[in-house]
């Protein structure tokens, strides 16, 4: 393990920080404390490419193969220094020192990986032996553009079955958003659909939306209208989000959209939230 001995914080989300290959620590805003990530896309590809990723040097792609022995070394001897050794202590602040999750995440689309079934069994042999002060939440954060491939399904209903939790990317809720701010021609029908197949297989699916401006400019009320719009359709049809977890800029991006970012103030998140809150819809916000 990495003898650097910098706190964490939240603007740091390097995936080497604790000198593994697939395991990675984060202080989490969202999940409000210490969340392990599980780093599938060790190759920085993806199969979108969002104007705001941290990611260095990222390149269309999917994740290339998983040694599930190396990860399961890696996650045993990770959890192993958090419960027992001095990690807590010298890197975190006190405030945030409790593991809250395993986060599969990392710096693509985790889903595209091929062994992701055979990573969700891993994760629940891993966490049987070891007793936590409260239940540690496995989350999966994804794109969905993958949902309709059954070892994906298999994976989320497995998770469901862990009491698991899946953060479900929704930027923009229109075709030309969606092109905008993550570089896909996805269309808003097959988003539509793989979100209903994300909550049929792992009920505990939540929206997770950045909300940034761009040029100097936050999104317009289209974009806030349409986004409402998506919601309202999935509501009607009984098979809706737990809720939404909006957030804002925190850390740098790595893309060459990066000057053109900027973080909204917290009063502009919380605007747009009374109007999803007025759907009847939860929602989490975090800077």
């Amino acid at each position: 393990m990495s003898n650097e001995q910098s706190e964490l914080n939240v603007s740091e989300h390097r995936r080497d920080i604790a000198g593994l290959r697939y395991v990675y620590p984060v202080i989490s805003r969202r999940a409000g404390g210490v969340s392990v990530g599980i780093n599938l896309n060790t190759n920085n590809a993806c199969n979108w490419r969002c104007c705001y990723c941290q990611v260095p040097d990222l390149k269309i792609g999917t994740a290339p193969p998983v040694d599930l022995a190396l990860l399961e070394t890696e996650l045993r001897g990770f959890l192993h220094e958090l419960l027992h050794g001095d990690f807590m202590q010298q890197r975190v602040p006190a405030e945030a020192r409790r593991i809250n999750d395993i986060a599969i995440s990392g710096n693509g689309e985790p889903t595209s990986a091929a062994e992701f079934l055979q990573v969700i069994d891993l994760i629940e042999k891993c966490l049987n032996p070891l007793s936590f002060v409260s239940p540690l939440k496995l989350v999966l954060i994804t794109n969905g553009s993958l949902l309709q491939r059954e070892y994906v399904q298999q994976g989320l209903r497995k998770m469901a079955k862990l009491d698991g939790e899946v953060w479900f990317k929704l930027d923009r809720a229109s075709e030309q958003g969606m092109q905008t701010v993550n570089d896909t021609r996805a269309s808003l029908n097959s988003v539509r659909e793989n979100l209903r197949m994300a909550i049929t297989c792992c009920p505990n699916t939540w929206l997770q939306t950045c909300w940034f401006a761009l040029d100097g400019s936050p999104p317009s009320v289209q974009d806030e209208d349409d986004y409402l719009k998506f919601l309202s359709d999935m509501i009607a049809t009984k098979i809706s989000p737990q809720g939404v977890l909006l957030y804002g800029i925190a850390r740098t991006s790595m893309q060459p959209e990066a000057p053109r970012l900027s973080a909204l103030p917290l009063v502009d998140l919380e605007r747009f939230a009374k109007r999803i809150r007025a759907l009847g819809v939860l929602v989490k916000v975090s800077e």
